[in-house]
């Protein structure tokens, strides 16, 4: 059996010249090949040269152009000069085109995600025999019915419980007026003490069977508002059968949100005797595609995931009775539309549909409600206008992009004293120049955004919530469902691209009734939000420093004799320079 003629090394003969014959005694003249003029810098060896040495061997190796060992200058300078080159530009341009993956992007950038759901099989309902389900559970106890409408109104009033809708249950006041399972109110008393105000109204009016539209802040529970109701609705149907799909479908915008959902499923879900799992993008799929072939009651899915398996065949939806979309306004800002509306296309009609989010634009109001068939329940803690939570001080200081860096590392050295800090840059690689400033200033931090791997993030995630690290650097993808209840103070370092996520980054703290603190820096590159970050802070009573409203240029309100405290103030003499107020700036 003749041995096989090996090139390793072959190029393009326009940049290489022609190979050498075989000298005598050489490998390919005692094998021949046809066809073939292989040859590599063993053949020296074999013709009875005889090398002292290895450096020897090295440099007759490489006297033959065609040789390409990239270790040495002179190959790698021929190299070069047929390789494309890139420059640092390029480079920079190719590492931000994509800020995020599939499921985190901003919009969706054609491939595979457009093309998503196209082979799905579309279901004419009209002709399919639908079989009747429960999904009314609630009973209005003797509490609630015999409180007087007074005492209602004075409830949603001293709670800011606003309803949009012509009719709502009344709000339940305590656990025990609930009406929930005992395996489901016993972890309630165990772990708070009252119901926020978005489960005391969304409560009964999800387990009365009623579409629901919940907005609230960041940080209220919306989560448990619809995994509790779906608990009692997934106990009251029939039992799973082979090849059944989910009876609970959670649909997120993100993969963080979609973990942060499932984990908090996984807490009650033990006792309610129900199975979930959790699909999305940017990891392996063949672990998700077993677990979902074992049968889960509840799927918590990004919708690009979820339509990958749908056109496997994996899963089905046909048994889906209960929808919920969280974070709803995110996912059609994100351009999700069409992928939300493959997936609605493939449940039944006559489903129970739950919207939760913490703002509602009036662009995706008409769009929201065409999921929803029945009219459904609006409800609205606050207002439907953008709010942040009252619990939260907002600092923002305006000052040059130069000084972000040490303005950072004097507020994680001097103000924070310990405490857990999740810092917002807008691009991946402000992230990690961030933390590496941070590392050399003494400080250790971590850095999270869309480059990490899934294993990588998943560390870091847990790393901080457990506390071996304290100072988290994120992008936008941890802005919503990062549910850390901890976290003391969140750092605007760069000003988000829209006032929506400035309000969701700053809820990431002041969570579960604590009390939080952000600081914003904000420069005159941010000027297109300085008008409408000045309404936020006027509605929440917040101190707003005289430069932001210089730079929107609105005039600057008469304040008392109390002086504000010291801040980052804009010099304009000299240019660039920004000094504290209070400092010296110098003898």
């Amino acid at each position: 059996m003749e041995p096989k003629t090996e090139n390793r090394y072959e190029a393009p003969t326009s940049r290489f010249s022609s190979f050498p014959p075989p000298t005598q005694g050489s490998w390919n003249s005692k094998y021949p090949s046809s066809g073939s003029n292989s040859y590599s810098s063993r053949d020296n060896y074999h013709s009875g040269k005889d090398y002292s040495s290895r450096d020897n061997h090295r440099s007759s190796r490489d006297n033959h152009s065609h040789s390409r060992d990239y270790s040495r200058d002179s190959d790698r300078k021929s190299y070069s000069s047929y390789r494309p080159s890139y420059s640092a530009q390029d480079k920079e341009k190719q590492r931000e085109y994509d800020r995020d993956n599939r499921d985190n992007s901003s919009k969706p950038r054609g491939g595979k995600m457009q093309e998503a759901g196209a082979n799905l099989p579309k279901i004419d309902w009209s002709q399919v025999e639908l079989t009747p389900f429960q999904k009314n559970f609630y009973t209005e106890s003797s509490a609630v019915k015999d409180r007087h409408q007074s005492e209602v109104d004075k409830y949603r009033a001293e709670h800011q419980i606003v309803i949009r809708s012509s009719y709502a249950p009344r709000p339940v006041t305590s656990f025990e007026e609930t009406g929930f399972p005992t395996y489901i109110k016993d972890q309630l008393i165990t772990r708070f003490k009252t119901p926020s105000p978005i489960q005391s109204q969304g409560w009964p009016s999800a387990l009365g069977g009623n579409d629901v539209i919940g907005i609230a802040q960041t940080g209220s529970g919306k989560t448990i508002s619809f995994l509790l109701p779906g608990f009692v609705h997934i106990n009251a149907q029939p039992s799973l059968r082979y090849g059944d799909g989910p009876i609970m479908l959670v649909l997120a915008p993100t993969r963080e949100l979609a973990m942060q959902i499932q984990e908090e499923c996984l807490k009650f879900s033990r006792d309610a005797k129900v199975y979930s799992t959790c699909v999305y993008g940017g990891t392996d799929k063949w672990p998700q595609k077993r677990e979902l072939q074992k049968g889960n009651h509840i799927i918590v899915a990004t919708p690009g995931r979820l339509l990958d398996f749908l056109e496997m065949g994996v899963i089905n939806l046909k048994r889906v009775t209960y929808l919920v979309l969280d974070e709803a306004d995110r996912m059609l800002d994100m351009g999700f539309e069409p992928q939300i509306r493959k997936i609605v296309s493939q449940i039944r009609p006559d489903r129970q549909t739950l919207m939760f989010s913490a703002t509602w634009p009036r662009e995706i109001q008409k769009l929201a409600l065409e999921f929803c068939r029945e009219k459904p329940i609006h409800i609205v803690i606050g207002s439907n206008d953008l709010s942040v939570n009252l619990r939260i001080k907002q600092n923002i200081e305006v000052m040059d992009n130069s000084m972000k860096q040490f303005r950072c590392a004097q507020l994680i050295q001097n103000v924070v004293n310990g405490s857990k800090v999740l810092i917002f840059t807008q691009t991946k690689k402000g992230a990690d120049q961030l933390t590496y400033f941070l590392g050399s200033s003494g400080v250790q931090a971590h850095s999270i955004h869309g480059d990490k791997t899934q294993g990588q993030r998943d560390f870091i995630m847990r790393q901080f919530k457990t506390g071996r690290t304290n100072i988290l650097v994120a992008t936008d993808l941890a802005a919503r469902g990062l549910d850390v209840a901890d976290i003391r103070y969140v750092i605007n370092y760069d000003f988000p691209t829209n006032i929506e996520d400035y309000i969701h980054r700053v809820g990431r703290t002041g969570r579960a009734g604590r009390d939080g603190v952000s600081y914003t820096f904000f420069s005159r590159d941010d000027y297109r939000h300085s008008y409408k970050l000045i309404d936020i802070l006027q509605e929440t009573d917040q101190e707003i420093p005289d430069d932001l409203y210089r730079i929107a240029r609105r005039p600057i309100p008469r304040r008392s004799s109390t002086p504000a405290p010291p801040q980052y103030q804009y010099q304009q003499q000299p240019k660039h320079s920004y000094i504290p107020s209070g400092e010296n700036k110098g003898n």
